[in-house]
């Protein structure tokens, strides 16, 4: 049954986890109490993204060797994959205690940390796994993302550039590179980094990523954009609020003032002006510029397909806001001026709704998304008839358009 098992670990580090399914079943209808076959088993399962039974086979596994670390390795590993962070740290904690010189166990923990945004504890997580294995790759890239979001780049970049140089044809470090690059507004160089990562590994995701904003970059609008994204995603979560919320109370205090005195109007309504811009293109910048992209030779391959149905959605509500408001200036019905308003104003939530990775927050928002086009839909046809439940529709979608963004901003937080 060794040779059985040394099979599933081969073609699970080959990625070809179905194959390792089958070998582990196998084992398992022989060995049905093989808690390392269990947990195997789980994380074959969590890649291909059947997380119920995952789960399933991580409990078992656990039950079965309550005392062996890579059970509740497996286990924080598939809780990840279910956006419970704050169990996987449980599990992966316990690992750590009945392995302390574990790295993977310690990268597993970095990356948690990492993702809840507390950057200094998954500092000390890499630090940990790369002090029981100096050349623990997980462990020096997490690092290296880590010191990114710290604002210590230059330190990154050393790090990442000892990593290449002990092991150049490692694609993850590659990619860090550009990312870490991306950060100090380096895209041609990031570029190089990205696509060596991806002739590396072409299934490198992070680096399609990262070649896409590359890409993007090189209008100076998205350039601009891609600054604020990176320096916002270096914060922490309340961090992130703050700046929200301070640029929305800066907003009303401006408006306040021009009304109060008139004579400053001139010079606060551009600045007002520009603030709306830049909200609107901070939700729908990446998907229009990805419809922009859909032009380039190169960039149309690097777009995955949620990102292509994703500018189609965003670029179709543009032009569709664009003929409806067209048709109500010719026509000079005022009812499709308004639609078209609202047709426009839906980019939003659709942007929104797409960028959120959230698992159930993506389920949320597109069940907003949804009843928000419901209800600007039903004001119109409303509208055009000549109801007056009209005005109602019409509030309706106008109270959820600017509650849209509260919503979704608390579950990107969590992404």
């Amino acid at each position: 049954m060794n040779a059985a098992r040394e099979r599933a670990i081969v073609l699970f580090q080959q990625k070809r986890h179905d194959l390792a399914e089958k070998e582990l079943r196998q084992l398992l209808a022989a060995e049905p109490h093989d808690a390392h076959a269990h947990a195997l088993l789980a994380l074959c399962m969590a890649h291909q993204n059947k997380l119920d039974e995952a789960i399933a086979e991580a409990r078992q596994a656990v039950h079965l060797a309550p005392d062996f670390d890579f059970a509740h390795y497996a286990m924080a590993r598939v809780l990840c994959d279910q956006d419970k962070e704050t169990d996987a740290e449980a599990a992966i904690q316990e690992a750590i205690r009945l392995e302390p010189n574990g790295a993977d166990n310690f990268a597993l923990l970095a990356g948690i940390r990492y993702d809840l945004r507390r950057w200094e504890e998954a500092l000390a997580a890499a630090d940990q796994g790369l002090a029981a294995d100096p050349e623990h790759v997980s462990c020096t890239n997490l690092r290296a993302m880590v010191l990114v979001k710290l604002g210590r780049r230059p330190e990154a970049k050393a790090s990442l550039g000892t990593a290449l140089s002990k092991d150049p044809d490692n694609a993850t470090t590659h990619a860090n590179q550009g990312w870490a690059l991306l950060h100090d507004g380096e895209a041609h160089a990031a570029m190089e980094h990205f696509r060596e990562a991806l002739r590396l590994n072409p299934q490198q995701e992070w680096a399609r990523q990262g070649i896409l904003e590359a890409l993007k970059a090189r209008n100076i609008i998205y350039r601009w954009m891609l600054l604020y994204f990176l320096w916002m995603s270096r914060l922490s979560s309340r961090a992130q609020w703050g700046v929200i919320i301070g640029g929305y109370v800066a907003y009303r205090l401006l408006g306040g003032i021009t009304k109060t005195n008139p004579e400053l109007a001139p010079l606060l309504m551009p600045l007002m002006g520009l603030y709306l811009i830049f909200v609107i293109l901070s939700w729908t910048a990446a998907p229009l510029f990805d419809l922009i992209l859909r032009l380039d030779r190169f960039g149309r391959y690097a777009l995955s397909r949620e990102q292509i149905v994703a500018s189609n959605w965003v670029g179709g509500c543009l032009l569709g806001g664009i003929l409806m408001a067209g048709v109500g200036f010719l026509t000079h019905i005022y009812q499709f001026i308004l639609g078209g308003i609202a047709c426009a104003a839906m980019m939003l939530p659709v942007a929104g709704t797409f960028s959120c990775t959230h698992k159930r927050g993506r389920k949320v928002l597109t069940c907003y998304t949804l009843a928000l086009a419901v209800a600007g839909l039903l004001g119109m046809v409303l509208a055009l008839a000549g109801i007056p439940a009209a005005a109602h529709c019409g509030m309706l979608f106008l109270l959820g358009f600017f509650g849209f963004g509260w919503v979704a901003n608390t579950y990107s937080m969590k992404d």
